[in-house]
């Protein structure tokens, strides 16, 4: 396994890593009282994991394109890896504002038609790789989500509702470009949905 297939494996299990801190936990949770350093650091450690995920996204294509190294496995298993991490830092902002649960589902819903076109695919033999404006959707909602999760970080103020506010701005774009990605992707592949 090259280093950028295991930069992915290591983006994976950093997800459950990251859940343990972001999710928010029941009053009836054993030991949630006795807890309160936990609390009081989760949304830190939430955020950082959550960014040092970010970057290993960005290192992996980054090497593999660079050294030559892209292998079918790595054009399969980022992609996987980048849903997963996103889904799950939505799930953890639903906590926030209930505009998140609509956010998660709008890209869940492109996720899943992109993953049954790219089964497809892969039954016909072929591999498709994430296209430029896939990319791009999946930079801003990278971006937008490090915002938000930032935000909880910083002490009630103005600086922290700005914060926040330019996450919602930039996550209500990331949206925009899902849409805008699924229909571009379904398009583009349109000839493998066709039965001869």
């Amino acid at each position: 396994m090259n280093l950028p297939n295991k930069l992915t494996v290591l983006r994976i299990i950093m997800i459950p890593v990251f859940m343990i801190f972001a999710f928010p936990y029941p009053d009836w949770f054993p030991f949630v009282s006795e807890m309160a350093w936990f609390i009081k650091c989760k949304d830190i450690v939430a955020f950082t994991v959550f960014v040092v995920a970010s970057i290993t996204d960005f290192l992996d294509g980054y090497i593999a394109r660079k050294n030559n190294l892209v292998t079918d496995f790595g054009k399969f298993l980022d992609p996987i890896a980048d849903k997963l991490l996103v889904t799950a830092s939505l799930l953890s902002l639903a906590k926030v504002s209930d505009a998140y649960v609509w956010a998660t589902m709008i890209i869940l819903i492109r996720e899943f038609v992109v993953t049954g076109i790219r089964l497809v695919a892969a039954g016909k033999g072929v591999v498709i790789a994430a296209g430029k404006m896939g990319k791009l959707k999946t930079a801003t909602q990278m971006i937008a989500i490090s915002v938000l999760l930032f935000a909880p970080v910083l002490p009630v103020g103005i600086i922290r509702t700005t914060i926040f506010l330019v996450g919602n701005i930039v996550m209500a774009v990331s949206v925009l470009l899902t849409i805008i990605s699924g229909v571009e992707y379904i398009y583009q592949n349109r000839s493998l949905l066709e039965s001869k």
